[in-house]
Formats: structure tokens, sequence, C-alpha cells
């Protein structure tokens, strides 16, 4: 059974840093890409990060690309996304999911149970 969690969201100001974590269950890792989404107001849903340890892949969208950085903890179950050089066009709310990573980015099931409940970020001074 796919587990997810988010965390680590919060008010940061532009050029600040933040790490999100995704706690999940072995299963989940073991079976499943996870991808990191987000959300802003009124904007679509963008696919930001994601990574494969059974593929051995990672991918950035270019809106993130060199800023970002995803990475897992297997002793942990947890998966994180250190975000560096934040700004106000990064705030959104943070979903992570359980699909596939390929080199086009993540994909996740639409079912709720593949999807995290969200954590907000908001840049802003």
């Amino acid at each position: 059974q796919v587990q997810l969690s988010e965390s680590g969201g919060g008010l940061v100001q532009p050029g600040g840093s933040l790490r999100l974590s995704c706690a999940a269950n072995k299963f989940t890792l073991d079976y499943y890409g996870i991808g990191w989404f987000r959300q802003a107001p009124g904007k679509e849903r963008e696919g930001v990060s994601c990574i494969s340890s059974s593929l051995g892949t990672t991918y950035y969208a270019d809106s993130v690309k060199d800023r970002f950085t995803i990475s897992t903890d297997n002793a942990e179950n947890t998966v994180f996304l250190q975000m560096t050089d934040l700004t106000p066009e990064d705030t959104a709310v943070y979903y992570c999911a359980a699909g596939y990573c390929t080199e086009l980015g993540p994909e996740a099931p639409s079912g709720s149970n593949y999807w995290g409940k969200g954590t907000p970020v908001t840049v802003s001074s």
C-alpha cells in the first residue's frame, strides 16, 4: 500500500532555502518512482522533479534546474527536495506522488492514494 506524507513547507524570503520531505514506506520506494509536483494559485500543476531508485533516474524541470536537488534516504524511506535560491515564482503547494520518473518528468496516477496532501511554500519578503 502506497504511503506518502509531505512536510517542510513554510514561509521563506527570496533567495532563501527550504528542504521538503516526502515520508514514504519501503513498499512505495521499492515499486514506484517519486515525483514532486507543485501548483500555484490559478496555475496548472507542474512536475518539478522526480527520482527513480530502481532506474537510477532523476529529472528537474527547467524552472528549477540548478536550484533544486532531489535525493532519497533509504534508511528513513524519505525523499527530499532541497530548494535553494527561492523566488516568489516558486510559491505553490508542493505535493509528492508515487508513480514513474522518466526523462520527460514525473507521472503519477490520479487516484488520491498515490498523492500526499501537500505542503505549502511561500516565498515572500
